[in-house]
């Protein structure tokens, strides 16, 4: 299916881009996986067999993407996908009464940065790599697909700036898509509702089975390659541009 695809997918060792990238690789693909210093980075493109390379990225680092992106030449010779997928989740009140503390604006700041400008970031310096790609005939150099959430539209308490933060990346996305048509580069969004990430992994049985059980169906947290496989519909359907796609199970936060 993805016979000579190559890949570069941010957040790459863990969670929704670990399953991403090893469902490309599984199908034919090749894949940059770029994620911190200290994550399985290593790990996962060791298992992936020659069909992976890991390169330390930090999203919000011009010189860390430009590595990725001259790493992903020198291995594989062109990219025609990006998966954004890194990001981090701050939780915290606006204002903490009991502790008579505001919200930390570091934080706030720390999570628009990795999040949104980060994203943006990978999506600024991989374009001029992909356009260097023959059209097929569609005219199709390549696909930019990148992760917001649901709290992009149902944000709950405490989620001030994740959800600015998605948010700000369902907004640029149909901008970029009309940017980025004349180069004939697809750019979609996808918004999860609640996966199985290390994030949700770290939770007590308890609260994970009630935070399940208001899914409406399927009752449960989505598994990494039922993400992968929506990547894959965007990367094989030309007609997917511009637009978020919710995968969540039907659920709606309060």
């Amino acid at each position: 299916m993805f016979k000579g695809l190559v890949g570069l997918v941010t957040g790459g060792a863990s969670g929704l881009g670990r399953g991403t990238a090893e469902h490309l690789v599984k199908h034919g693909g090749r894949v940059v996986i770029c994620d911190l210093p200290n994550s399985k980075g290593r790990e996962t493109a060791k298992q992936l067999a020659g069909n992976a390379a890991f390169v330390p990225v930090d999203v919000t680092s011009e010189e860390d993407v430009k590595n990725a992106l001259q790493t992903t030449v020198d291995k594989f010779g062109r990219l025609d996908v990006v998966v954004n997928c890194a990001g981090i989740i701050t939780a915290s009140r606006v204002y903490n009464v009991k502790k008579d503390q505001p919200f930390d604006l570091k934080a706030f700041q720390r999570t628009i940065d990795v999040n949104l400008i980060g994203t943006f970031n990978v999506i600024r310096l991989a374009v001029g790599l992909i356009s260097k790609n023959a059209p097929d005939g569609d005219g199709q150099r390549g696909v930019i697909i990148n992760t917001a959430s649901i709290a992009a539209f149902d944000g709950q308490i405490g989620q001030a700036a994740y959800s600015a933060s998605k948010a700000g990346i369902v907004g640029m996305t149909l901008p970029i898509a009309r940017d980025l048509a004349k180069q004939g580069i697809r750019v979609v969004t996808i918004a999860p509702g609640m996966f199985r990430t290390p994030l949700v992994d770290a939770m007590p049985e308890k609260v994970l089975r009630e935070l399940e059980a208001g899914v409406p169906f399927p009752s449960r947290c989505g598994q990494p390659h039922e993400f992968a496989l929506l990547v894959q519909s965007i990367i094989t359907n030309p007609m997917l541009n511009g637009e978020t796609i919710r995968i969540d199970g039907a659920l709606r936060m309060q």
